[in-house]
């Protein structure tokens, strides 16, 4: 099973998806106990690596060692180029399939609005090379493609391009690590509010970037200059990347402060010819950035803010972001029940024509953050989510939600993902967007295969339903294989 972003909060680096340990396989406590009491001289056995959310972040060298239990094809998994065991070559492999039916895509609104039933499918393969203990160089090959959808967009076809090519270095010192990768990369920041790898839609957000950092102790160090990739489907391997997007920045991260794990990044955005309904232009945008993340006893968190100035042409930018995420899980159920409450906002543009735009834009955001569906964009939002979780076998996971969608401000419109604005909103209307209700099922076959299962209804209000609008229902059923 290819792991989950969104577990409850650990230590940063322990579950942020840059990190790169090129050196040693982790040996569980329980694996080492029981060979110590076989035979207190005999080394533990490692452990098969888990399919991880990056692939890149996998080690296969463990497959050297003739106690692990062998798999069909596990010499394509791991083919060594030294007597050592330490320069190897991996091949790897990721299928998503999903099904889907949207009865009012963008709320019925436009020539996009009619009811859309179709397949999205993503292959992902991969060829890993590590080079001794500190070098590694990763590509992974993208082919995704919608079948019978109405509206396609740059996020649901990309067929067969370079998703990732790099280069990365990793050195452990006497007090830390140095590691480094250069190269076509993707990239994500904590809970992916609003740098994201995108791995909702069908093709995934990747940076050509320089990435550093320096991991010493508690501290973590980043810094990171990145083009981000523009994807099109004209030819093959034609994505591209170009000095009228940059997105470069500083961060860092610090664990163990009181019962929670603290970061914060300073990162400039700069994209040539950005249109608002305010404002249009070159954007240049300062994001600062601030998160705290825990667990005390049962109860967990996750909130972040960030600030945003700068221009959009001749217009000044103010805008802000709040996201929270908080739970409580119930000691007495046998189904581990997980009471939550998401909490949500973004501003919006509340004096038009004033010399300046308030509009938070999300920058590179999750898209599904809120729902599978995703009917709107995180600008111009108040967002409340009570959720109920809970998980009556071993690998199956149910929730139920209800959220709640206020704009942040009525001057401004509601939006749709893209921060595309819904055309008859912008100043009509009043503060209330809407509430939709939301089931999801996720099931853990096996290591390999895994399934979900999610259905939103979305009931819209006044405002929408007065620029055209009408309630939605969506579907979605997904199987992703990896290997």
């Amino acid at each position: 099973m290819l792991k989950n972003k969104t577990s409850p909060p650990q230590r940063l680096w322990a579950r942020w998806p840059c990190s790169l340990l090129l050196s040693g396989v982790a040996v569980t406590a329980a694996g080492a106990a029981a060979a110590a009491a076989a035979d207190d001289d005999a080394p533990a056995c490692p452990a098969r690596p888990a399919l991880n959310f990056n692939r890149w972040n996998e080690n296969w060298s463990v497959l050297a060692n003739p106690c692990v239990p062998a798999q069909p094809f596990d010499s394509l998994k791991y083919m060594p180029l030294s007597d050592d065991g330490l320069t190897y070559l991996s091949l790897g492999a990721n299928l998503r399939e999903r099904m889907e039916h949207n009865d009012a895509p963008a709320f019925g609104i436009g020539a996009g609005g009619r009811p859309d039933t179709y397949v999205i499918q993503r292959t992902e393969v991969h060829v890993d090379l590590r080079l001794g203990r500190e070098l590694q160089v990763f590509t992974q090959i993208e082919d995704a493609r919608p079948f019978h959808k109405d509206a396609v967009s740059p996020v649901d076809k990309d067929q067969m391009d370079v998703e990732q090519a790099f280069v990365a270095y990793a050195r452990q010192l006497d007090d830390g690590w140095f590691k480094a990768r250069v190269g076509r990369q993707e990239m994500a920041f904590d809970l992916q509010r609003f740098i994201a790898v995108r791995d909702g839609p069908n093709v995934r957000q990747s940076f050509d970037a320089v990435w550093a950092d320096w991991e010493s102790g508690p501290w973590r160090w980043i810094a990171y200059l990145t083009q981000p990739v523009q994807s099109r489907d004209v030819s093959s391997f034609d994505d591209y990347s170009s000095r009228h997007q940059l997105f470069n920045g500083l961060r860092v991260e610090r664990h163990d402060v009181g019962p929670g794990d603290l970061s914060a990044y300073y990162s400039r955005y700069d994209r040539d010819g950005a249109r608002f309904l305010d404002a249009q232009g070159n954007e240049g945008r300062n994001v600062y950035d601030v998160r705290y993340a825990g667990k005390v006893g049962r109860f967990d968190w996750d909130v972040e803010t960030m600030a945003q100035t700068g221009r959009v042409g001749a217009q000044t930018i103010r805008a802000w972001a709040l996201g929270t995420v908080a739970g409580y899980t119930f000691a007495q159920s046998a189904w581990k029940l997980r009471a939550g409450l998401q909490f949500d906002a973004a501003s919006g543009d509340h004096h038009p024509g004033d010399g300046r735009i308030g509009t938070f834009n999300p920058l590179f955001p999750n898209g599904y953050y809120f729902t599978l569906a995703g009917d709107t964009g995180y600008n111009n939002l108040i967002h409340l989510k009570p959720t109920l979780t809970i998980k009556p076998a071993a690998g199956l996971t149910l929730m139920g939600a209800l959220g709640l969608q206020w704009r942040e401000t009525t001057a401004d419109a509601v939006y749709a993902q893209g921060s595309a604005a819904v055309a008859g909103t912008a100043g009509k209307g009043d503060r209330w967007t809407g509430v939709y209700a939301q089931l999801r099922a996720d099931w853990a076959i096996n290591r390999n295969l895994s399934a979900s299962l999610e259905a939103v209804h979305f009931q819209v209000g006044d405002t929408l339903r007065q620029a055209g609008g009408a309630n939605a229902d969506y579907i979605g059923a997904e199987l992703k294989f990896g290997w």
